[in-house]
């Protein structure tokens, strides 16, 4: 049997988590048991504000493959890609949790995400690497971590290699926001893991709607402490019994809602 073949058969053995159930746990245990470990089928259709950010990403990585490839699309031509996403996947039984919203305003927002985003970056010159890179990170002999990353980038100037993540909420991120932020850092991980620790890893957040670019930068200590930090939330996750509802202004898009004991006493505006 080839090293290769090793290697992935031991991948398999492992317990597999993502960031984005690690912070289902955090933010509300029964939905994680219900997604999760139930995996109950969701009541809802995914949020207009998830289809948004999907329609975006896809653009966004498409633009980048063409540019790969020698071409810079024009603006228009991003605009008709992300035109065509948004119809391919929509659904008009969508949660819109805004009243005062509608689902043709969601589709304007994001074609002025990527109408300020293209007139910024062009002409695309940041030496991309890869897109939507899936990544691992061995965390112990039983669990490791799988992600994507939206955007890999080298830059020769620097010698600094970069993640670049595309966010399309409303909100802007404070200071604290992004220092708390463990999705980039435990990314950054994979990444060291494959082009050394001496290397600087940069974490670019792109937050659309402002049209602003935050940038962080971890130490490898950092890392090291955030890589235990993981391990022992998941070891916590793994050890846990109960699943008590955590309700916050989140349950008006959790698809889970429905069928939430915290709510079904309640009248629902689904």
């Amino acid at each position: 049997m080839g090293k290769f073949c090793k290697l992935k058969m031991s991948y398999l053995k492992k317990r597999i988590y993502s960031y984005s159930k690690l912070k289902t746990f955090e933010q509300c245990k029964l939905k994680y048991k219900l997604k999760y470990i139930d995996k109950i089928p969701p009541k809802t259709e995914k949020s207009i504000e998830a289809h948004l950010g999907s329609s975006v990403h896809d653009s966004l990585e498409w633009l980048y493959r063409e540019v790969k490839k020698g071409r810079i699309p024009k603006l228009d031509e991003l605009i008709m890609n992300y035109s065509q996403n948004w119809l391919k996947n929509y659904n008009s039984n969508m949660l819109i949790v805004k009243k005062d919203m509608t689902a043709k305003d969601y589709f304007n927002k994001g074609v002025q995400y990527l109408i300020d985003y293209y007139n910024t970056h062009t002409p695309f010159k940041d030496k991309t690497l890869d897109l939507e890179k899936e990544i691992f990170i061995d965390l112990s002999e039983e669990h490791k971590l799988r992600g994507f990353i939206d955007r890999l980038v080298y830059n020769p100037d620097t010698d600094e290699y970069e993640i670049h993540d595309y966010k399309t909420s409303n909100s802007a991120p404070s200071k604290q926001d992004i220092e708390n932020d463990t999705q980039l850092p435990l990314y950054s991980l994979a990444i060291k893991e494959m082009v050394g620790y001496d290397k600087d890893i940069k974490l670019i957040w792109h937050y659309l709607s402002h049209n602003k670019k935050v940038h962080s930068k971890k130490t490898n200590e950092q890392l090291k402490q955030l890589k235990k930090e993981t391990l022992e939330l998941i070891k916590f996750i793994e050890a846990t019994t109960e699943f008590p509802s955590n309700k916050t202004q989140l349950c008006d898009w959790c698809e889970y809602k429905p069928i939430c004991p915290t709510w079904q006493n309640q009248n629902l505006d689904l």
